[in-house]
């Protein structure tokens, strides 16, 4: 009989996760260390017990970008890009590509997101040298701030293209405008090397996906569960290879189903889709790699192998260089 991977199990898997909003990584306990030195008002983005505290997926944007807000400066960043990964490799974190948008870094302006980045990337050198993990950089253009804005974080991602930043996708409210409207940032992505990803099949049905696929070319889907509701969807992207970056404590949290035993991605993999687990935005949603791996043994019955193959998918996925991902592959399999 199978029995489910004990604590000691599941922490001794080594883990590659895809899909990390560095900003929503960012421990409570920072924020308000960070805005009380700088003696901003954070009022109202924590519970009693001083985690985050939001109603649903729109009160969840408000409160990521309240918190974002505390970090103003390229230190800022890089202290919090340390701490990220080191919980991270706590949790047994192998490899993370993490989510950096211009945005937040700088304002959109090149020349202080190169200095943001700069900070970023000396932080992850340290952060690897100290644990063991692995970082690289997905740039990000936020949604819900507009086609504009995503040019100006695309050009950003593009001017500094390279071994550490090594893709570009899209974040934000699903709701707001079309995939599409996007494409002329995907394609100055493009040109310049990137790989590509983008947020999919969260909020917004399977519509979401095939618009990603077929305007924006991406070869990974942010989330992409809500493919599930759609059997040929599910079939061509079991056929394409596209590989989708699952989150579901996050899906969870913001109420897309009722309890993990609901979560398609079982189904998912069952289908042959590709399925790669991340903790998205980790401290809003309670969660961490190994609390996301014993969910899974739980509520599927999954194995160590099934685990682990969830890593070597990830791995496989990864838009890290060659030379970076035979090293991480051959960790895995270690």
């Amino acid at each position: 009989m199978n029995t489910m991977p004990d604590a000691a199990a599941i922490a001794s898997l080594p883990k590659v996760e895809l899909h990390v909003h560095l900003e929503g990584a960012a421990p409570p306990d920072l924020v308000r260390q960070l805005a009380t030195e700088k003696s901003l008002n954070i009022e109202g983005i924590f519970d009693a017990q001083g985690a985050y505290a939001f109603d649903n997926f729109a009160h969840f944007l408000k409160v990521y970008e309240a918190a974002t807000a505390v970090f103003t400066t390229a230190a800022d960043y890089a202290r919090l890009m340390e701490v990220v990964l080191a919980q991270s490799a706590e949790s047994g974190g192998l490899y993370s590509e993490l989510f950096l948008s211009p945005d937040f870094c700088g304002g959109g302006d090149l020349g202080a997101w190169c200095e943001y980045l700069a900070a970023m990337r000396e932080a992850a050198e340290r952060a690897q040298a100290c644990h063991g993990i692995v970082a690289r950089g997905i740039i990000t253009c936020v949604r819900h701030f507009g086609p504009d804005r995503a040019r100006q974080a695309a050009r950003c991602a593009a001017e500094t293209a390279g071994d550490w930043v090594v893709g570009f996708g899209m974040a934000g409210d699903e709701t707001i405008g079309r995939q599409g409207d996007f494409a002329w940032s995907f394609d100055c992505a493009r040109e310049a090397g990137l790989h590509l990803t983008t947020h999919a099949g969260e909020f917004a049905g399977p519509e979401s996906i095939r618009a990603a696929l077929e305007d924006l070319q991406v070869a990974r889907i942010g989330h992409g569960v809500r493919a599930i509701e759609d059997a040929a969807l599910v079939a061509e992207l079991a056929r394409r290879g596209v590989v989708l970056e699952t989150c579901p404590g996050s899906n969870l949290a913001l109420g897309l189903y009722p309890s993990l035993a609901a979560h398609p991605i079982a189904p998912l993999r069952a289908a042959g889709v590709k399925v790669t687990v991340s903790t998205d935005d980790p401290p809003f949603f309670r969660t961490n790699m190994q609390r996301e791996y014993h969910g899974l043994a739980r509520a599927f019955g999954w194995q160590k192998q099934d685990l682990a193959a969830l890593s070597l998918t990830a791995a496989q996925a990864a838009f890290c260089d060659e030379t970076t991902r035979s090293a991480i592959l051959e960790r895995l399999q270690t």
